[in-house]
């Protein structure tokens, strides 16, 4: 598990070991399950490896050390399109090198991929979002992420086409939940919560709808694709319940009573995808997807969450 630190990562590990998979995860920070390369090992069984993907000895002596593996969930990742221009360098080198580093050594070793692709490759796209408009329409990602994120969609074609590397790609859509630490450049869930339990203002751009995912229900899913796994398909993992921006930030407004007065209303975004209806039903049908947690419960347990990790 590459980004096994991240917000998705650390629940889909947790997931996978509790159906008896034996796990491994690279991130950028230290951990206290870490391995170490040049020093003796205090933990007895060592499963994390500090690791930028970026960098190519650095993944290679993670599979020196420890595969070979079955399969690599690639969940590694400068998140987001606000990130993506404040921190481009490390976006491009993360998300497009990294990637293709990691595809050399699938080329060699021949482990399955999963590999994180994200909702935003399908630009101001004003209809459906279904997995065949990208390979049907030629269309204009609005950002940088999106722009590394469709790059790292056509490496992997690529190399399926010259190797006969297997993978599956998966358009992650506004996953949320316990788990999902604060920061600017997180999910606006996640943003609203916390300014709101703090007292911060906050500003809701108007016209613009989402779909959002509890993050336990995509980690569920995408722990199901070892099992069903089929080489070259990309599914959709997304919430079916519509909702705009505004109704969201209501359900917060509600669930922690905070002052309507800290929110503040603008009418538009620049490089912002207007509206995102997503068609999941390859995900339903093949891996089981479903939504188990509404938006309003969503937010209620996000709040009593982020009340305890901030002692609020």
């Amino acid at each position: 598990m590459t980004g096994g630190l991240g917000t998705i990562g650390r629940g889909l590990i947790e997931e996978l070991r509790s159906k008896g998979h034996e796990v491994y995860s690279v991130d950028l920070g230290h951990s206290e399950d870490e391995i170490g390369f040049s020093l003796r090992t205090d933990v007895i069984d060592p499963r994390y490896a500090r690791c930028d993907i970026g960098e190519f000895r650095q993944l290679e002596r993670v599979f020196k050390k420890w595969g070979p593996f079955d399969y690599v969930y690639n969940c590694a990742a400068e998140f987001g399109r606000w990130n993506g221009e404040d921190f481009y360098e490390q976006l491009w080198k993360s998300n497009a090198v990294g990637t293709k580093n990691l595809i050399r050594l699938q080329e060699e070793q021949k482990f399955r991929l999963i590999h994180f692709s994200s909702s935003e490759v399908y630009g101001d796209w004003p209809e459906i979002m279904a997995e065949s408009v990208m390979d049907q329409y030629e269309i204009r990602q609005m950002n940088d992420y999106a722009m590394t994120k469709w790059v790292n969609e056509m490496q992997i074609h690529n190399s399926r086409l010259h190797y006969g590397t297997e993978s599956v790609i998966v358009r992650i859509f506004n996953t949320y939940g316990p788990g999902e630490y604060y920061s600017p450049y997180r999910s606006v869930n996640a943003r609203f919560v916390y300014c709101a339990l703090r007292g911060l203002p906050w500003v809701v751009f108007r016209g613009y709808s989402r779909t959002s995912t509890y993050l336990s229900d995509s980690v569920k899913t995408l722990a199901n694709i070892m099992e069903r796994f089929v080489p070259g398909e990309t599914y959709n993992i997304g919430g079916q319940q519509l909702h705009t921006i505004e109704e969201l930030s209501d359900l917060v407004v509600a669930a922690t009573g905070a002052d309507r007065g800290l929110v503040e209303y603008r009418d538009s975004e620049i490089l912002t995808t207007k509206d995102k209806r997503v068609d999941t039903s390859k995900a339903r049908d093949h891996l089981g997807h479903q939504d188990s947690v509404s938006l309003a419960e969503g937010v209620a347990r996000t709040v009593a969450w982020m009340k305890g990790v901030y002692r609020l």
